[in-house]
């Protein structure tokens, strides 16, 4: 292959991954602007000691959630309100609680009543518009029968199945954790 074809390979693929890593580090952006509250609440961070899927905790789950929500939703050019997408997409999962450890097989049925606990637990702390209270309770379709109202909903809970089979499967670690670091130190 001509050395100008391959350079010119190289460049172009440095080029996706730069602008990929720039939507990226503006959505890290996005969502810390959008809720400085929770991300500096004890309870929201008490999730990074709670393993969700795999090994990745609670709290690099949800915000992987939130970055690949508003990664979809740019993408599509979906209209959507993004502060409450966001906010949603952080506390869809604050039941607060590791449920591996849980002895007494009610952890089996977590799918199932987690939404309920977040959203309650997110009720306590949080002033929640109907919006984002739908999409913590509905996260979780087709468990809970009722499917989401609102397209922000719609959006979390697609972006949270593709996070939580990366995650299930081990095909990805962490989602972006040197990003997040480096975009905290600009």
């Amino acid at each position: 292959m001509d050395n100008r074809v391959l350079g010119s390979i190289i460049r172009e693929k440095k080029k996706r991954r730069i602008r990929r890593f720039e939507r990226y580090r503006s959505a890290v952006r996005s969502i810390k602007e959008a809720a400085p509250d929770i991300l500096s609440s004890p309870n929201f961070n008490s999730t990074k000691a709670h393993i969700q899927h795999g090994n990745v905790t609670v709290n690099e789950h949800v915000m992987s959630v939130a970055s690949y929500s508003l990664l979809l939703s740019r993408a599509l050019h979906i209209k959507c309100n993004e502060k409450e997408l966001i906010r949603g997409a952080l506390l869809h999962d604050y039941f607060l609680y590791d449920w591996h450890n849980i002895d007494d097989g009610s952890h089996r049925l977590h799918g199932f009543f987690h939404p309920g606990r977040s959203l309650r637990n997110a009720d306590r702390e949080y002033m929640l518009t109907d919006r984002e209270r739908d999409i913590i309770k509905k996260h979780m379709w087709p468990l809970t029968v009722i499917p989401p109202a609102c397209k922000e909903a719609w959006i979390v809970t697609a972006a949270d199945k593709y996070c939580s089979t990366l995650e299930t499967l081990k095909l990805r670690k962490g989602h972006g954790k040197r990003e997040i670091a480096d975009v905290e130190r600009s």
